[in-house]
């Protein structure tokens, strides 16, 4: 897609919006990494306070994919830190968006890749590899499922049920 904005898409697509076909999460993320615009192919997680899960799928190969992980909002404990967002920098991802925290705010800021997370926080999470694989997911009020396109910028977070061309 070429450089649009969120608003944009929107203003252009009512009748995607109106049939469900293109969803707005609500505004309840913040801005990390150095890449504040975004878009790819979603890859759905489900892990509450659990980060293992989470770095094996960083490890692999992104191809411009954006890993989207329900954390289930818990503001207990980070599930995303700066290592495992480096290596996602290094092999590809165009972007990741937990609905949960971060930690290492400052080493994440500086890595080319777009992060939106709830807020940082210094504790880490468990390791115990708990967690779904690939599963639809509903976070920021809004039901995402595996394969599914993710745009993100400044104003917000766009979910597609397919690629949108400009």
């Amino acid at each position: 897609m070429a450089l649009v904005t969120t608003a944009e898409v929107c203003d252009t697509n009512p009748q995607l919006i109106v049939s469900g076909e293109l969803r707005a999460l609500q505004p309840i993320f913040q801005i990390y990494g150095r890449r504040q615009v975004f878009s790819g192919p979603v890859v759905t997680l489900k892990a509450f306070e659990d980060n293992v899960l989470i770095r094996e799928f960083l490890e692999e190969r992104g191809s411009g994919r954006v890993l989207v992980v329900d954390g289930g909002g818990s503001l207990r404990c980070a599930i995303l830190g700066g290592n495992p967002v480096v290596q996602a920098q290094n092999n590809g991802w165009a972007g990741i968006v937990v609905n949960g925290c971060i930690r290492d705010a400052d080493e994440i800021n500086g890595c080319d890749i777009g992060v939106r997370a709830l807020a940082s926080h210094p504790m880490k999470a468990n390791k115990k590899g708990i967690g779904e694989k690939h599963v639809p997911i509903t976070m920021g009020g809004t039901r995402i499922s595996d394969g599914e396109w993710l745009y993100a910028d400044t104003d917000g977070i766009l979910i597609s049920r397919t690629e949108l061309s400009v």
